[in-house]
């Protein structure tokens, strides 16, 4: 479908009046012919290819920013999971991959590298679980690196084994990190029903199932709509719905001709675009301000979580129609931390966790930049991880869980990483154990509608 001048008009205004930007282009490399028994071999073959495809990378993306207007917020690369290329390795070895994928991102410009993964929903291989050990490690010791885990689907059920261990991984990232606000959990993820083609960090890899080398584009773009909606008044729901429609399309429409077009200059294939509606911590580019624009008095209020419904089926069934290579998440994201919002919810005592949680039953990840008390459980954190992979589970969709249990932090207190990051106020959790339940081990089986087949 051709681009007209009209199409041209209205993305600059998107651009200087409504917060739009492109917030990441991620190349995505396959690091499957990196593998080698020599760690030293393993290394510099991906120092090599890192460099080979993406040197340029920033270069080309700022080139293209400048040409077309748009500011991309984000260059970024993600990788084949770490530990499929590291299988037949041990802890000390995984950190000197960390080591090398920290180095090539630092030098070629990368805000982050992700991609520092295991997929465990069916359970661990050793290497699996080595990296696993090795992620505190990782995660402390480098500044780009981002890692995520995949522990559950909805073919394969939750593996409890792995939960509980991902809530002590966290435990021991957030002690490792904490002079700097426990600020390794903020690059660590944990997934049910993970996608591979995921533009955003910090659970961005490069799939099993992808070609050699992509570039994917994940799109912004809450100012819009939230301008948009206020200035269409009192419509109903349906006039509503088609509204923010037709706003999604233009978006996807100016998403997709960047990211083609930063693929074209380095010179790899075009992948997907995720037009997942990501907000920043900046007034008037928030999540949180659409729903309140669409009627509720804050987040929180009854009706919110039908509110964010419609918002995220209105997105996809736009996006769908705008391009044939939508992918990744595709949706609204609410990461407290990263939503001028979504903070002032909780501040006020409008957010709980709970209801933050029933929200993610239809938006498009999950608990996320969640930061909670430094002294809560592993077992807690397991839970709260269990309720969350549930509600993937059953409904066939992706849910994840960013959560930082900041050290020395109580309620009341804040958490500060900056930037996109954001900032995000200590949450309540419920003093109610779920010890027995976590601890039982083994799986929770799939559900009946993993018999697709």
């Amino acid at each position: 479908m051709p681009y007209e001048f009209d199409e041209i008009l209205e993305t600059i205004k998107m651009t200087e009046i409504e917060h739009f930007d492109i917030r990441t282009v991620t190349m995505g490399i396959s690091l499957r012919d990196c593998a080698d028994r020599n760690i030293s071999i393993t290394t510099q073959k991906i120092y090599e290819k890192i460099l080979r495809y993406a040197g340029n990378h920033v270069k080309n993306a700022q080139e293209i920013e400048r040409r077309y207007g748009i500011s991309i917020a984000n260059k970024r690369v993600s990788v084949t999971p770490i530990s499929i290329i590291g299988d037949a390795f041990g802890q000390d070895e995984f950190l000197k991959i960390a080591e090398t994928l920290d180095k090539v991102a630092t030098e070629i410009g990368i805000d982050y590298i992700a991609g520092y993964s295991a997929l465990v929903q069916k359970g661990f291989t050793k290497g699996e679980l080595e990296l696993i050990k090795s992620i505190p490690n990782a995660l402390s010791q480098t500044q780009k690196v981002c890692s995520s885990v995949n522990v559950a689907s909805t073919k394969a059920g939750i593996n409890m084994d792995a939960v509980n261990l991902m809530s002590n991984i966290i435990k021991e990232t957030a002690e490792k990190t904490k002079e700097r606000d426990s600020v390794g959990c903020a690059k660590l993820v944990v997934f049910c029903n993970a996608v591979e083609d995921n533009p955003f960090v910090a659970g961005a890899f490069h799939g099993i199932s992808e070609p050699e080398v992509t570039l994917n584009v994940g799109i912004s773009g809450p100012g819009v709509v939230l301008d948009a909606i206020k200035n269409a008044g009192g419509i109903d729901f349906q006039k509503l719905s088609e509204l923010i429609k037709k706003t999604m399309f233009k978006i996807t429409r100016a998403g997709e001709l960047i990211g083609r077009k930063v693929a074209e200059k380095n010179n790899v294939p075009f992948g997907i675009v995720d037009i997942s509606l990501a907000p920043t911590p900046a007034e008037g580019d928030s999540i949180a301000d659409i729903l309140i624009a669409m009627g509720v008095e804050d987040v929180g209020a009854p009706g919110t979580t039908a509110a964010l419904a419609m918002l995220n089926d209105a997105v996809k069934k736009a996006g769908l129609m705008a391009s044939s290579s939508v992918g990744g998440m595709s949706g609204a994201f609410i990461p407290v931390s990263e939503d001028a919002g979504m903070i002032r919810a909780v501040e006020k005592g409008h957010l709980s966790l709970e209801k933050l949680e029933a929200m993610t039953a239809v938006c498009s990840v999950g608990l996320d930049m969640v930061a909670v008390p430094g002294n809560t459980s592993a077992e807690t954190l397991a839970g709260i991880m269990a309720d969350e992979f549930a509600i993937g589970m059953i409904n066939d969709k992706t849910t994840a869980v960013r959560i930082i249990p900041a050290v020395g932090k109580s309620v009341g207190d804040y958490v500060d990483y900056g930037g996109l990051l954001g900032r995000a106020p200590i949450m309540p959790v419920r003093e109610l154990s779920s010890k027995a339940f976590v601890l039982r081990g083994g799986k929770i089986p799939a559900p009946i509608r993993s018999l697709t087949n």
